[in-house]
């Protein structure tokens, strides 16, 4: 058979299957639906680019260009017919298998993935069809137009896939319109759904590209000559998927830029390492193509965004420590919320001290120690030293700097009290619940240091003699032998009138301490089991022995139950009620004397 012949039996197989003529029936039977139909079609395809290549002139979309032309009669050109045809088969192949792919996304197919997880989009005979397809479109100078096609099917898929992934259309202003807590929720969710996403979708999806157009011509040839940026083989997957990609990472821009506050700081460090994760994957999936590599470009400018957050809400922490003002003492010198609050964010800090060492890489700057900006606090803070040992990281020494502001405020706090006695007690409780909680944490132990952590105990055991010195010593002084001798010696006697006035001193100061630090709170048990062994183990004794050298003066006098109102063992059962926070009972329990 001579060229011309062959010619025409492939214009005749092509023309069978016009799709471009008004009387192309909206219904009918696919090409592709008969697999030895498909074969002498594409064979007819490829005699028709053999025997008349088309000119660049003719390129463009094959059904503008078909329905346009009136060559052969009226009929259109075979190869505008054929593009036409192949055109419509591959949208209806890619689109048709679109029940197999519409798994991907589900959320218990890509459970927790820890690598890239390529999934078979489509059944293998149909990705052979989509091959056959676009190469001989490219061929042609139809790649451009197949691309579009395979784009428009896959696009809806992938965002089809993102949703059933959680992944929501929200903008940057309606995330950064949530409530906290609600964000919360969804930042734990989006975790999960960018890995999915990445590891799976779009993975699968540029696998599926790949596939079908890697190493064809995808650029129209009059097209390609006037464009700075020729499509390539990676041009379908990112059309197809960059919708998508965007409206995911743009989640994680919303609250990279979003209003820092403290309470933020560990999801969005949970946030910049979840990208930080995924970046070698994103890239592996997107940097190699120059018309996919924005995507990667954002995502690692968000994760770099997120960074900054997480020093930046660092430092709003510090300053909010700063600035607490002392308004009112809590009640009973108990432990301030602050310092709960302060203490609990420290060993959250510390748990997340892999990521936060490698961010924090400046120690706290003599600006950030004085910038008080109209704080009452920020004069005297010139004067806080911050220990510097050797091999302190950044890190450590901003934990240590935070810890350094809480005392301080602690201090401004404990000045609110009246009572000497129990300022002292506030800070004993407070500095006690620093060093307690730092002890449990080994993280935050660690960081601090151990010569850091015996200062803290320091000052605790500083506060706590602090506080029996001024709530027992006028207490103690009651019980001494000054002033109860009359002149002349002591062999002439004792002043039972000063005797009197002393047991009556001694009853009033107890009965007081009583009333008042029963009121007084130490909540850690223990601390507040040892506090009162302490003081009984300093009362108790001196009661008795006073109470041995001169009770029988009392008691040869009139009314001696006026005087000596307790025993000793009355003192020891009533040291038990101090420090509960509770008012006592009106009266000292007492036993009865023998």
């Amino acid at each position: 058979m001579d060229g011309s012949a062959e010619l025409e039996a492939a214009e005749r197989v092509v023309m069978r299957w016009d799709s471009t003529s008004a009387s192309a029936a909206a219904d009918e039977p696919m090409l592709f639906g008969d697999r030895a139909e498909a074969e002498r079609f594409l064979r007819a395809v490829d005699d028709l680019r053999r025997l008349a290549p088309p000119s660049p002139a003719a390129v463009g979309s094959p059904r503008r260009l078909s329905s346009g032309s009136s060559a052969g009669g009226g009929a259109a050109p075979a190869v505008q017919v054929a593009m036409a045809r192949l055109e419509d088969e591959f949208r209806h192949v890619v689109d048709e298998d679109d029940s197999v792919s519409s798994s991907v996304g589900r959320r218990s197919s890509y459970r927790s993935l820890p690598s890239i997880r390529e999934i078979d989009l489509l059944p293998n005979d149909a990705v052979a069809d989509l091959r056959a397809i676009a190469s001989r479109m490219a061929a042609a100078g139809y790649g451009r137009e197949c691309a579009q096609v395979y784009a428009s099917v896959r696009k809806p898929a992938v965002d089809a896939s993102l949703r059933r992934l959680g992944v929501e259309r929200l903008s940057i202003g309606d995330v950064q319109r949530l409530e906290w807590k609600a964000l919360e929720a969804k930042i734990r969710r989006w975790i999960r759904a960018a890995r999915a996403a990445v590891r799976g979708v779009f993975a699968s999806e540029r696998r599926l590209c790949f596939l079908i157009f890697h190493d064809l011509p995808i650029s129209n040839i009059a097209v390609t000559a006037a464009a700075t940026a020729p499509a390539t083989h990676d041009t379908p997957f990112a059309e197809a998927v960059k919708g998508a990609a965007l409206q995911l990472f743009g989640f994680a821009e919303a609250i990279s830029i979003g209003r820092r506050s403290p309470e933020k700081l560990f999801k969005i460090i949970d946030l910049h390492d979840a990208l930080s994760d995924l970046l070698p994957d994103v890239s592996d999936i997107f940097a190699a193509s120059k018309v996919a590599e924005s995507i990667y470009v954002q995502a690692a400018e968000i994760r770099s965004r997120l960074a900054d957050a997480v020093r930046g809400i660092l430092s709003e922490f510090e300053n909010a420590v700063l600035r607490d003002p002392p308004k009112t003492a809590v009640p009973g010198g108990t432990v301030h919320p602050l310092t709960r609050y302060v203490m609990n964010y420290s060993s959250l800090i510390s748990d997340y001290k892999v990521t936060l060492s490698e961010l924090i890489v400046s120690r706290p700057s003599a600006s950030a120690r004085l910038a008080a900006e109209g704080n009452e606090l920020a004069p005297s803070l010139a004067e806080l030293e911050l220990p510097e040992p050797e091999n302190q990281t950044p890190l450590a020494a901003h934990i240590i700097w935070i810890i350094v502001v809480l005392e301080h405020n602690l201090e401004g706090k404990a000045s609110l009290y009246k009572d000497t006695a129990l300022s002292h007690l506030f800070m004993m409780n407070n500095v006690y619940y620093i060093v307690h909680k730092v002890k449990d944490s080994p993280d935050l132990w660690n960081l601090i240091g151990d010569d850091y952590l015996k200062r803290l105990t320091g000052k605790f055991t500083m506060a706590a003699t602090n506080y029996q010195r001024s709530a027992w010593l006028k207490i103690l002084n009651c019980l001494r032998d000054e002033g109860l001798h009359v002149s002349g010696g002591f062999s002439s006697g004792i002043s039972k009138s000063a005797l009197r006035e002393r047991f009556r001193s001694f009853n009033a100061a107890f009965e007081e301490a009583h009333r008042v630090q029963s009121g007084w709170c130490v909540p850690d048990t223990q601390l507040r089991e040892e506090l009162r062994i302490s003081i009984s183990e300093k009362l108790v004794p001196a009661y008795r022995s006073f109470l041995g050298r001169f009770r029988h003066h009392i008691e040869n006098g009139k009314h001696p139950e006026l005087y000596i109102k307790y025993s000793a063992e009355d003192l020891e059962i009533a040291v038990n009620d101090f420090f509960e926070g509770v008012p006592p009972s009106p009266h000292i329990r007492r036993r009865s004397h023998s």
